[in-house]
């Protein structure tokens, strides 16, 4: 018998007995079985524990960041393989796009931002805070990834995306992961990660993968896991109640189903190149994946006097949908994952039909090219009218997760608004709109109750990635029945698998510990310049202390005249009065570029170029007379990856540059950053 594998304590394991038979969505075929009777998950969390989180605590973030990279390279390279396989669970090659390289992208955008983070396993938080008067005590944030095992329990429209979008977070934050995928479709999931496993990528356990039952899985959670789920806001309640959960307090992210929505507003009226759009993207919505996204539109919206006209519209442009088998090129709509959802489609749609009717497609018949009706799980589109949305519930409270929709009509704004809300809570919410006052009221009434708000009209509508796209550096999520959860989010997300710790010391003690200078921390000073150095041989804390020179009134006006900066406070005399200065003030810029000046050695040497400045302020004026001095101060290393052989090795070196006046007072900070030349 074929039977699915599970990837755990380092080898493929197949669980005892039959287990679940696993169908072809498209022809009811049977695949395969999967079956994880007989696994043991309390040792399977402690493999990856102490091995997988183990390893990936002591990478840096840029190891863990290049390791993304080459895994995506290297999925990269079976696409086929996916694609042959993804065909099976009804998905069209538009539809398996998606979720393959659409996980893939997760991988690689990950993998970027490993440069928002230091060359460490750890980093810091936010901004320092001196807490003492003499700048000898201080404060900071500091994230440390978690020492226990991300369980993703994931939904079965998207088997691989759903696994790429969430390693990617916690592998990058330095934490392994569990992942279970749902059953009907998890045979996909394995496909990927038979090709994770074989590429001998990541440490051993850092990814382990659940082909069936979770079993008794979430019994042996500890307080250092973190568990994400995506699914129905009912499934995921009774795991998020599991008395381990509970009582270790364990993390516990979810992304719930939801009636997510689309406003036409009303400034929009046929013809106009918002109507077109908004007809596209509600047939887009409601025919990519059969339907079958959490983030698919489930309510439309639209002024109550061109309800006629977008159910006309609407129903042409879901007439020129061909579904059928996804493997031929005619297709646009595929089948639903299987049976069983195709039977909770249709269940959730008699419910809707309370108070609403069909105004597009039918329940009991769908023209199909090239597949048989009764084998695969294919159905028609469905276009729902309700029109006494505030009066009925069903339209914001039920949802059929298949091509189903339903249109109803709004008075003005604030009804449009007041409906948004009725869903009481969902992942993305869109509204197509010219007129950027309305945009903006209706995002600021609306935000409360969506994770993400898709505004579209005709200057975006070319780049938008739609209103079903989630995106890796945006949140994915939303509140009240969409789960009150949060992933991707970019920086945000990793942050998720990490613990936050607040530390107080000295300032030397926190730069110690951050690898990140702290003003008023010890300095050290060299006799060889620091531009003479190599990125290897410059440490946290050099420093150097430089020549001084006095500003004249002359070296103002020249730059002034060189500049072309002839603001008042710098060259008018007589313009002073009632305001913050004695006198003409020297502009800022020349004291940077003075302070450059000061610190920059000329000769050729290991730094390549000035990369630019992150934060500047200027903090005491500077008149004619006052003398300045400049501490230039290795503040932070970023070690960069040669892109191909031939490239110079180099790091990004932050300095910490503090200038001072002959009263030692500072008069302007900044950070600046150059690229220094590696040895190797």
């Amino acid at each position: 018998m074929n039977k699915l594998e599970n990837y755990i304590l380092g080898k493929w394991i197949t669980g005892d007995g039959e287990g679940q038979a696993l169908t072809n969505a498209v022809n009811g075929e049977t695949i395969t079985y999967a079956s994880t009777k007989g696994l043991d998950f309390a040792s399977i969390l402690e493999y990856g524990r102490k091995n997988g989180t183990t390893a990936l605590r002591k990478m840096t973030f840029q190891e863990r960041g290049l390791m993304l990279k080459a895994l995506a390279l290297h999925l990269r390279e079976h696409l086929d393989k996916f694609y042959s396989v993804s065909y099976q669970t009804g998905a069209t090659k538009a539809d398996s796009w998606i979720d393959i390289e659409g996980g893939i992208g997760n991988l690689f955008s990950y993998a970027s931002l490993r440069r928002k983070f230091p060359d460490l396993p750890y980093c810091l938080d936010g901004e320092p805070h001196m807490l003492g008067k003499n700048g000898s005590f201080m404060g900071h944030h500091l994230l440390v990834p978690k020492e226990g095992i991300a369980i993703h329990i994931n939904a079965f429209n998207f088997p691989v995306w759903g696994m790429l979008e969430k390693i990617a977070v916690n592998l990058l934050a330095g934490v392994a992961a569990v992942v279970k995928p749902a059953t009907i479709t998890s045979y996909l999931t394995e496909a990927v990660v038979k090709e994770i496993a074989a590429s001998g990528i990541l440490p051993a356990g850092a990814l382990q993968l659940i082909c069936g039952s979770a079993g008794d899985m979430l019994d042996h959670v500890r307080s250092q896991d973190a568990i994400t789920f995506t699914g129905s806001a009912t499934t995921g309640l009774k795991l998020k109640s599991t008395p381990a959960v509970l009582n270790e307090n364990v993390s516990f992210n979810m992304e719930a189903d939801s009636l997510n929505c689309i406003v036409l507003a009303e400034d929009v009226t046929p013809g106009m190149p918002e109507f077109d759009i908004f007809i596209k993207e509600v047939r887009r919505e409601m025919t990519v994946k059969a339907g079958q996204k959490c983030t698919a539109i489930r309510r439309i919206f639209v002024p109550q006097n061109l309800i006629e006209d977008v159910q006309i519209a609407l129903g042409k442009a879901l007439a020129q949908t061909t579904i059928g088998n996804p493997l031929n090129e005619k297709v646009r709509m595929g089948s639903l994952a299987g049976q069983s959802q195709k039977e909770e489609v249709m269940g959730q749609v008699q419910k809707l039909l309370a108070s609403s009717q069909i105004i597009y497609g039918s329940l009991d018949s769908v023209e199909l090219i090239d597949a048989d009706a009764a084998k695969g799980a294919f159905m028609s589109p469905l276009l729902l009218l309700n029109e006494n949305p505030l009066t009925t519930k069903e339209a914001h409270e039920i949802e059929a997760f298949g091509p189903v929709s339903t249109l109803m009509p709004y008075k003005n704004l604030e009804e449009a608004i007041e409906l948004a809300k009725m869903g009481k809570g969902s992942l993305v919410c869109s509204i197509v709109t010219s007129d950027d006052n309305i945009a903006r009221d209706f995002v600021i009434g609306a935000a409360t109750h969506h994770g993400r708000i898709h505004i579209l009209n005709s200057e975006n509508a070319k780049e938008s990635t739609g209103h079903g796209s989630p995106l890796p550096l945006l949140v994915h999520g939303g509140p009240g029945r969409a789960g009150n959860g949060e992933e991707m989010g970019g920086v945000r997300g990793v942050k998720h698998y990490m613990q936050r710790v607040a530390i107080q010391g000295s300032p030397t003690t926190i730069t110690a510990i951050g690898q990140v200078y702290q003003a008023n921390a010890k300095q050290t000073e060299d006799n060889i310049h620091p531009f003479r150095k190599y990125f290897e041989e410059l440490k946290i804390g050099e420093t150097l202390i430089t020549a001084r020179r006095t500003i004249t009134e002359a070296d103002i006006v020249n730059f002034a005249n060189l500049s072309w900066d002839h603001f008042y406070a710098h060259t008018d005399h007589t313009s002073l009065a009632d305001t913050l200065f004695e006198k003409p003030v020297a502009h800022g810029y020349f004291i940077l570029s003075a302070a450059a000046g000061l610190f920059v050695d000329a000769k050729k040497g290991p730094v390549l170029l000035n990369y630019g400045i992150d934060e500047l302020r200027f903090v005491k004026p500077v008149y004619a007379g006052a003398t300045i001095g400049v501490k230039l101060t290795v503040k932070e290393k970023i070690k960069q990856e040669k892109k191909e052989p031939r490239d110079i090795p180099k790091g990004i070196v932050k300095w910490y540059v503090d200038v001072y006046d002959e009263t030692n007072e500072t008069v302007a900070v900044a950070t600046i950053l150059t690229m220094v030349r590696a040895k190797e």
